[in-house]
């Protein structure tokens, strides 16, 4: 087999396309997942050897089974595990329905959850592997028209930080990957929006959704650049927990960073008076 197994999510497209051409052309092998069969059976006619391509959907746990037996029946291993399949959502919270929420969560937290967690076992028996979660500046960073999809990458971010310091000593690594906008199918036909509109959000979340609209097909990020600088960490003895992809990215993360330092000071006298 090559030199690393890699498992991806979500390779029809954008980010997890390059990745997976990029782990490729770099003689690793990758087992990537589809939604559609016609796509996975001309990915595997194309790479063969290469690389094995399979169907997924994240938000059924009974697939997510399927895959894990076949993935430890035909390989035995796996050296990298990248969780990217998910979706973009615009939407004021008002606006946004309970099912719409729930469907996110489903995608973004919690099929993302349970394949992680599938996975740990084949990582803890060999005392080795990199997990990568695909969150984005948007889960350090909330934007108004956003919340419901900054909540489930957060929730993702949450999980990770604690998962990466359990795992350590078992000498499994794992890093959050934050990107800024990029120019794949995020703002484009996987983005979905809330099926409700207020117009008083129109200055907020309306503003926001325009300004997805604008911007797509022009966004700053190469989808390739990313895919190699993910590439290159996992080649690092000591990856980072987090690494932002972009220049709006690390103008979001220390935004944040900033906002928070700022109540702090203000407010530091406030909050050491309500202790014993």
């Amino acid at each position: 087999m090559k030199n690393k197994i890699w498992f991806i999510t979500g390779i029809s497209s954008g980010l997890g396309k390059a990745l997976a051409q990029t782990v490729i052309e770099s003689g690793d092998f990758v087992i990537g997942t589809f939604r559609n069969q016609t796509q996975a059976d001309a990915f595997n006619n194309e790479y063969k050897d290469q690389a094995f391509a399979l169907t997924l959907d994240i938000t059924k746990e009974t697939e997510i089974e399927y895959v894990i037996s076949l993935v430890s029946e035909k390989f035995g291993k796996i050296d990298v595990l990248v969780n990217n399949a998910g979706f973009g959502f615009a939407g004021a919270i008002e606006e946004t329905s309970t099912e719409e929420t729930r469907e996110i969560f489903e995608a973004n937290f919690f099929g993302t959850l349970k394949l992680t967690q599938s996975f740990l076992p084949f990582f803890r028996q060999q005392k080795s592997g990199h997990i990568i979660q695909i969150s984005s500046h948007g889960g350090f960073k909330a934007f108004p028209g956003f919340g419901i999809y900054n909540a489930s990458k957060f929730a993702l971010e949450g999980f990770s930080e604690a998962l990466a310091i359990e795992v350590a000593p078992l000498g499994i690594k794992l890093t959050i990957v934050e990107p800024g906008p990029f120019r794949t199918n995020f703002a484009g036909s996987s983005f979905k929006q809330a099926s409700k509109i207020i117009k008083d959000y129109d200055q907020t979340a309306g503003a926001f959704r325009e300004r997805m609209k604008q911007v797509n097909g022009k966004q700053e990020g190469d989808p390739r650049k990313a895919a190699r600088a993910i590439f290159n960490i996992t080649k690092v003895d000591t990856p980072p927990l987090r690494l932002p992809l972009g220049k709006i990215a690390i103008v979001s993360l220390g935004a944040k960073l900033e906002s928070v330092q700022k109540d702090i000071d203000a407010y530091k006298e406030i909050a050491e008076s309500v202790v014993y």
